[in-house]
């Protein structure tokens, strides 16, 4: 049975996890620099189809039958999972050659873009005026995030390649899930996806990055960005697609970068100076329209 639609709960379950979202370049940035991102993204793909599988044993056993998993749509499923593995690896690579702040904005600020336009071209659902002002203005108070950093930042071209096709690996990955959840187990269907991502993302890694040098504090690393950053927090999101447009939840993960900046000041000792602070407040703003145009919609 279809669940009745409601855009605040949507908004809700999309906020929710951004804010597990935004401990991810953090995490990264904390473990030893041996271990290459490529593994990062791909460890952590494991580590959260470990979690989707103890979930639908503990939640939906059903959904492990194996009637029920041949009758998952298992093309969708591949091509959500070729996005995913894409954006994970393009990800962390990007954060790693750009920096954390720097990464983790250009991948965030160019998804709702990407989601926007895939949106009006594929679905021909074009966001609203009033949605993409909002998204404007928080993608806008991202950079003035940036720029109002108390030092200087990397910025190579490679980097930002990266993240840019992580951005538009989201967007497109987020389109294809809202379509998937819509007629299945949103956790069947995630667990899957995410699952398929580990087994591409995996050989990738080894390709590129050679055998991975594992230390403990890794391992408890990659355990929360598999389970946290990335199991709890796209299983809210997948729950949040049921009830909210493809677009406004790409857009609403801007709000990832506000936890980000917390979490820069709390625990990396970062000083943001007064255009952090007014970006921060614009990203804020910016959300509150995007939410405001997506209560709108018809």
């Amino acid at each position: 049975m279809t669940p009745a639609i409601s855009p605040l709960r949507g908004v809700a379950l999309v906020l929710g996890a951004a804010l597990l979202w935004g401990t991810t370049g953090t995490a990264q940035s904390l473990a030893p620099a041996q271990l290459s991102s490529y593994w990062v993204g791909a460890l952590r793909l494991v580590a959260s189809g470990v979690f989707f599988a103890a979930w639908l044993a503990a939640t939906e056993r059903r959904a492990l039958a194996p009637a029920a998993l041949g009758g998952l749509p298992w093309r969708g499923i591949t091509l959500a999972a070729v996005c995913m593995s894409a954006y994970n690896l393009a990800f962390f690579a990007g954060v790693r050659a750009s920096g954390v702040a720097v990464g983790t904005a250009i991948a965030l600020g160019s998804g709702p873009v990407w989601a926007g336009v895939l949106q009006a071209v594929m679905q021909r659902r074009p966001p609203s005026a009033t949605w993409w002002a909002g998204t404007a203005l928080a993608v806008g108070g991202g950079a003035l995030m940036i720029a109002g950093g108390s030092h200087t930042l990397p910025f190579t071209p490679l980097g930002v390649g990266l993240c840019l096709l992580a951005g538009l690996s989201y967007a497109v990955y987020a389109l294809v899930n809202q379509g998937l959840v819509s007629g299945a187990s949103a956790g069947a269907v995630t667990g899957a996806v995410f699952s398929g991502a580990a087994l591409l993302a995996l050989p990738v890694a080894g390709a590129l990055a050679g055998p991975p040098l594992l230390q403990t504090s890794d391992l408890v690393i990659v355990a929360w960005l598999g389970v946290m950053s990335t199991g709890v927090a796209y299983l809210l999101f997948s729950h949040a697609l049921r009830h909210i447009s493809g677009a406004t939840a790409v857009a609403l993960a801007l709000a990832e970068p506000v936890t980000a900046f917390a979490l820069a000041v709390l625990i990396v000792g970062e000083r943001p100076g007064m255009w952090a602070l007014l970006g921060l407040l614009a990203v804020l703003a910016g959300l509150a329209v995007v939410i405001r145009a997506e209560l709108r919609r018809p």
